[in-house]
């Protein structure tokens, strides 16, 4: 296993969450979590009482790890969650699940994070009929994301389809493998939403 490939199975243990690093890798038995859930290292737990502050920071660092955001990115989400009506921490989730990167992710037409927005990025989604370059972009119910005509994108998206066909695809998004499109039915429900953190615990910690 080469210093790079450990690294990200030693981060997801560190976690304590599947950050799907190696992509479809986190689905089978040869999953760093499924392996071994302890965390890394000679010292295998650390005695003495975690801190609040440390519960709080831990929740918000899980939550922004499994949608594979930036501190700057996600100050970013939660003020726009602040200023919306309702709950807080729903928004927060809500405006999460909604990237398109994650999008990608969920319906299979990328394997990780990092994937979705590498295809984002060099031009092979589109949402509609125009391309995208954002991987921050939020879908919207009605929309249709789709890989590019280009040959190049139809034959990598499909490859892709084909490593992720057993995952299990959100009841808001609809998966056309033969047309290489994902439909956005509508909009996720909190209850639909699995990210492994409490937001309520990530919007106290981001309020101070």
């Amino acid at each position: 296993m080469s210093r790079y490939t450990g690294a990200k199975c030693r981060q997801c243990r560190r976690e304590g969450l599947k950050l799907f690093l190696k992509g479809e890798r986190c689905n089978t038995h040869k999953c760093s979590i499924t392996r071994r859930e302890y965390p890394p290292g000679m010292h295998l737990w650390r005695r003495g009482k975690v801190s609040e502050y440390a519960i709080h920071l831990r929740e918000k660092q899980k939550m922004k790890r499994y949608y594979g955001i930036l501190e700057r990115e996600f100050r970013n989400i939660f003020a726009r969650a602040l200023r919306q009506k309702g709950n807080t921490g729903e928004n927060l989730v809500k405006l999460l699940e909604r990237r398109l990167d994650h999008a990608l992710v969920l319906s299979g037409l990328a394997s990780s994070h990092a994937q979705a927005r590498q295809l984002v990025t060099h031009g092979h989604i589109m949402i509609g009929h125009r391309r995208v370059s954002k991987p921050s972009y939020r879908v919207s119910a009605g929309e249709v994301i789709r890989a590019n005509k280009r040959e190049k994108s139809q034959k990598e998206v499909k490859e892709i389809l084909e490593i992720t066909r057993e995952r299990e695809v959100p009841a808001w998004l609809q998966v056309d493998r033969e047309a290489l499109e994902v439909n956005v039915l509508r909009l996720p429900e909190r209850e639909e939403i699995g990210v492994p953190a409490q937001e309520q615990l990530v919007v106290e910690f981001a309020s101070r």
